[in-house]
């Protein structure tokens, strides 16, 4: 259930946001938060929307972020971009990772704000800091491409890979390819890469599934020229 209008926006933002580690001492601002969570999903979004900026008021990131969420989405209420890019960073800047991302894909595509990668990029970095995988992917995509950072390929191997790791099926794949290819500071192994498409074709990735066969005939051949 996406707390998002339609299109690239919606799928930058993920879902309403269900629950979150808080500071001690935001008992009370957490639970108000589940209420409204739960009013939300209710349908209830005046009352929500009410709850939301009452926890955010307290510190809740939680709450900042989905009132936030609300906000640039027009949900209880008229869309207000400006509170609503307001109570994203308050969040992002308590360390969130999911508003920082979210934060950084809005300048990265240029929503709601004036494009700048550069200021994206500081924001992926944080959110993959701390584990967060669509960061991680981003942050990586961002070395690749030298946008927003000098282009650097060792740089971006080590973020596909951290997305890799974190289950991303489009960064397994990316990951594979490195190994394929070897380069920029990682040596060509085929079992390796062999690994990575297949974890991304499990995850129903057609071009990875054709990857994974060319590869294991190609081993397989490799395997049939050694002396016995």
């Amino acid at each position: 259930m996406l707390v998002l209008g339609a299109g690239a926006w919606a799928s930058a933002s993920g879902a309403l946001a269900q629950g979150a580690s808080e500071p001690q001492g935001q008992a009370g601002a957490d639970a108000e938060t589940q209420t409204a969570v739960a009013d939300y999903n209710a349908g209830n979004f005046g009352v929500a929307l009410k709850e939301f900026r009452h926890a955010a008021d307290r510190g809740n990131r939680l709450a900042e972020f989905n009132y936030a969420m609300m906000l640039l989405n027009g949900e209880g209420t008229a869309v207000n971009v400006a509170e609503g890019r307001k109570w994203l960073l308050k969040a992002a800047e308590a360390n969130m990772s999911h508003a920082q991302y979210v934060y950084g894909k809005m300048y990265d595509d240029g929503d709601f704000v004036t494009r700048d990668p550069a200021v994206a990029h500081q924001w992926f970095l944080k959110a993959a800091q701390q584990g967060h995988v669509q960061a991680e992917l981003a942050l990586a995509n961002q070395f690749l491409d030298g946008r927003g950072t000098p282009r650097d390929n060792a740089q971006a191997f080590i973020w596909y890979k951290k997305a890799a790791e974190g289950g991303d099926m489009t960064a397994q794949y990316v990951t594979g390819s490195f190994y394929e290819l070897g380069g920029d500071g990682v040596e060509r192994n085929l079992n390796v890469a062999r690994a990575y498409y297949a974890a991304a074709a499990a995850q129903g990735d057609p071009a990875a599934r054709l990857k994974y066969q060319d590869l294991s005939q190609e081993l397989e051949k490799e395997a049939k020229k050694q002396p016995k």
